[in-house]
C-alpha cells in the first residue's frame, strides 16, 4: 500500500484549503526518515494499541498503521478530520477520534479498543502543551508501556536532567519518576511545516513497572517537589516553609538533618531519592509532619 508522501503536503493543504491554527501548536514533520525513526524507537508491533496524540494529515499515523494491530488517532482539530478520514481510508486498524487528549478517558479507551491492556504513545506534541499531556498521562496512571514522542528540544532535553543542572526541575523529576527517558533523535527545524524557531527531539519514556524510589504518599512528595523549585533560588527550608503548603522552616530542617544534609540546601541539588525520602519524613502521617499525633 502507498503511504501519502510528505513532499505532497502543501498540496494537501491546498486541496483542502486547510491554513494553520496557531492555538493548535501545528507543525507536520515531512521528513520520512524521522518518521521511521520515530516509528522504529516505539518498537511498536502487531500485538500493540497505539494512540498517537495530534495525528495532523495522517502521515506517521500510516507508518503506525503498517506495523500496529490497531491505532488510535486523536486531533483536536476539526478541520484536520477530512484529511485523516481520507489519507487513512484504507486502513481498517485506525480510530480517529476528534477531541482534546486532555478531555479524554484514556482509560475507557484503553477499554474499548485494547481490553485494557497497556497502549503505547506515540506523537508529535504541539510545544505549548508537551508537559500537560505528559503528566497527564502518567498521573492518572493509565496503562502504558512506553511514550515516544517528538518535542521541543529543550523540553528533552529538561526530562534528562540530573541535579544541579540549571534544566533540573518539576519535570525532570516527574518523567524520571514514572520512566526511563532517552532522547534517541535531533530533528532540525527545516524537517516541518511550517518550520518552527526552535530544534526539536525524538525522546522515548519507557514506563516502570514499579517506580526506582519508594514513597508513602506519591501526591504528597510532588507537592513539595513542585513547592522546592516555584522558589528555587531560596533555600529548601525557606521555599517550602513559605509556599503556604502547611510545612514550618523547622520541621524541614529537621528533616535534612535526619537525612545528613545541610539546612542551606537548595531543592535543585536533591535527587528523586532525597525527595522521597524527604516526602516520607515530612509526611502528614509522621511525627515532623504533624507534632499533634
Amino acid at each position: 500500500m502507498a503511504k501519502f508522501v510528505p513532499a505532497n503536503t502543501a498540496q494537501i493543504l491546498k486541496k483542502y484549503d486547510f491554513t494553520f491554527q496557531k492555538k493548535f501548536g501545528q507543525n507536520f514533520l515531512t521528513d520520512t526518515g524521522i518518521l521511521e525513526k520515530i516509528v522504529d524507537e516505539s518498537e511498536v508491533g502487531a500485538d500493540d494499541c497505539v494512540l498517537e496524540i495530534g495525528p495532523g494529515m495522517g502521515t506517521m499515523t500510516q507508518y503506525l498503521a503498517e506495523r500496529a494491530g490497531k491505532v488510535i488517532a486523536v486531533e483536536i482539530d476539526k478541520k484536520l478530520i477530512p484529511i485523516l478520514h481520507d489519507i487513512l481510508a484504507d486502513y481498517d486498524n485506525v480510530e480517529i477520534i476528534n477531541e482534546d487528549i486532555l478531555k479524554l478517558d484514556i482509560d475507557e479507551l484503553c477499554d474499548r479498543y485494547n481490553n485494557g491492556r497497556p497502549l503505547k504513545v506515540v506523537a508529535n506534541l504541539p510545544y505549548y502543551i508537551t508537559t500537560p499531556i505528559i503528566m497527564g498521562l502518567f498521573e492518572s496512571h493509565v496503562p502504558l508501556k512506553s511514550i515516544t514522542i517528538l518535542v521541543q528540544k529543550e523540553v528533552a532535553e529538561r526530562m534528562q536532567q540530573g541535579p544541579g543542572s540549571k534544566d533540573y526541575g518539576a519535570l525532570s523529576l516527574a518523567v524520571q519518576y514514572y520512566a526511563k527517558p532517552e532522547i534517541v533523535a535531533h530533528v532540525p527545524p527545516e524537517c516541518f511545516i511550517p518550520r518552527p524557531n526552535v530544534g526539536s527531539a525524538v525522546i522515548k519514556l519507557v514506563r516502570y513497572d514499579k517506580p526506582p524510589v519508594d514513597t508513602k504518599d506519591e501526591k504528597y512528595m510532588f507537592k513539595l517537589i513542585r513547592a522546592s523549585f516555584n522558589q528555587r533560588r531560596k533555600t529548601l527550608a525557606n521555599g517550602l516553609a513559605n509556599a503556604g503548603i502547611g510545612i514550618k522552616r523547622e520541621d524541614v530542617t529537621e528533616a535534612l538533618g535526619k537525612m545528613g544534609l545541610s539546612e542551606t540546601i537548595r531543592g535543585e541539588a536533591l535527587t528523586l531519592e532525597q525527595f522521597a525520602m524527604l516526602g516520607n519524613i515530612l509526611a502528614p502521617n509522621n511525627d515532623i509532619g504533624d507534632k499533634n499525633e
